[in-house]
C-alpha cells in the first residue's frame, strides 16, 4: 500500500476515535478527581495531535525528487517520527510533575463505575488502533506509522495499569498519584524508543548480514572468481536506499573492464532488491587499515 494513503487513513480514524476517547477520559476523571484519568487523557488526546503530524509528514516525504533533494522528501517522515516523541516527551513530563505534586499533598482520586467502564473500554478501542497502526505501517513501510501504533499501544497499557489501580484504590490512598508517575515514565519509554529509531537512521545504519549475504550471492551467480566485496554501507532515505561498497579487481583489468564488472553488479542488485548501488573499485594486492 502507498505511505501516503496509509498514513491519511491510520491518521484520520486515529483523530476520531481519539478526540472522542479524550472527551470521555476526561469527564471521568473529572468525577472521580483522577490526576492518572485525566493524565491518561491526554495522552489520548495526543495520539490526535501526533496522526496530524503522521499525515502531514506523510504528505511531505511524498513529494518528488528536485534538484534541491535529489534523494526525496522521504525523510520528513523521520522528522514528524522525531516531533511525535518530542510531544510524548513533553506531555510526559507534565504528568509526573502533577503526580509528584499530589503525592506531596496527599490528594487521592474517588474512582467509581464510570472511571472502570471508561478505562476497560479505552483499553480495548487503544489496543485495536495500535494492532491497525502496526498492520498499516508493515503494510506500507511507514516508519510514522508505526510510531503512532507504539503511541496507541503505550495509551492502551497506561489505562490497562490505571484500571490495576482502580482495584486496589481503597488500599492504598496514594494510588492515583503512583499510577500518574507510572503512566509517565511510560510516555517517556515510548518517546525514546520512537526518538532513537528515527536518530538511528538519520545518523546512518550498518547493513543487515542479511542483506550483504543476499549482494554477495548476485555477484557470485554473475562471476566465478572472488570479488571480495567489503566496505558496505547504507543511506537510508526512506523513499528510497543507496547502498555503497568496495570490491576488488585484477591489477591488469583496465578502467572500461572495471568500470563494466561494477555496472553490471549494480544494474543486477537494481533488477533484484531495488536497490541503487555505488561501487569502488580497488587493485586486488591494495590493503588498507579496514581490510
Amino acid at each position: 500500500m502507498d505511505k501516503k494513503r496509509a498514513s491519511f487513513l491510520e491518521g484520520t480514524i486515529s483523530i476520531f476515535v481519539n478526540t472522542v476517547l479524550f472527551a470521555f477520559k476526561y469527564w471521568a476523571g473529572v468525577v472521580s478527581g483522577s490526576i492518572a484519568l485525566m493524565a491518561d487523557a491526554w495522552h489520548t488526546l495526543s495520539d490526535s495531535i501526533s496522526s496530524v503530524v503522521v499525515i502531514l509528514g506523510a504528505k511531505l516525504s511524498s513529494k518528488k525528487a528536485d534538484t534541491d533533494h535529489p534523494f526525496g522528501h522521504g525523510r520528513w517522515e523521520l522528522v514528524s517520527s522525531i516531533i511525535i516523541a518530542v510531544i510524548l516527551g513533553v506531555i510526559g513530563f507534565g504528568f509526573i510533575t502533577d503526580s509528584v505534586s499530589n503525592l506531596s499533598a496527599k490528594e487521592s482520586a474517588n474512582f467509581g463505575t464510570l472511571a472502570i467502564v471508561v478505562t476497560i473500554a479505552s483499553i480495548i478501542t487503544k489496543e485495536l488502533l495500535a494492532q491497525y497502526a502496526f498492520y498499516m505501517g508493515k503494510k506500507s513501510g511507514s516508519t510514522s506509522v508505526k510510531a503512532d501504533g507504539w503511541h496507541h499501544r503505550t495509551d492502551a497499557l497506561s489505562s490497562l495499569v490505571i484500571l490495576v489501580g482502580i482495584l486496589f484504590k481503597n488500599l492504598f490512598w496514594w494510588i492515583d498519584a503512583v499510577l500518574g508517575i507510572v503512566v509517565s515514565l511510560m510516555i517517556f519509554y515510548a518517546a525514546y524508543k520512537i526518538l532513537m529509531e528515527s536518530v538511528n537512521t538519520i545518523l546512518g545504519e550498518v547493513p543487515g548480514e542479511e542483506l550483504i549475504e543476499e549482494v554477495k550471492s548476485h555477484i557470485c551467480s554473475l562471476y566465478a572468481y572472488d570479488l571480495y566485496p567489503h566496505h558496505f554501507h547504507i543511506h537510508n532515505y526512506i523513499s528510497s536506499k543507496e547502498l555503497t561498497f568496495h570490491i576488488k579487481i585484477d591489477n591488469h583489468h583496465s578502467v572500461e573492464a572495471g568500470h563494466a564488472i561494477a555496472t553490471s553488479i549494480e544494474e543486477l542488485i537494481d533488477e533484484k532488491m531495488s536497490l541503487s548501488t555505488t561501487i569502488h573499485l580497488e587493485p586486488i594486492q591494495y590493503k588498507h587499515q579496514h581490510d
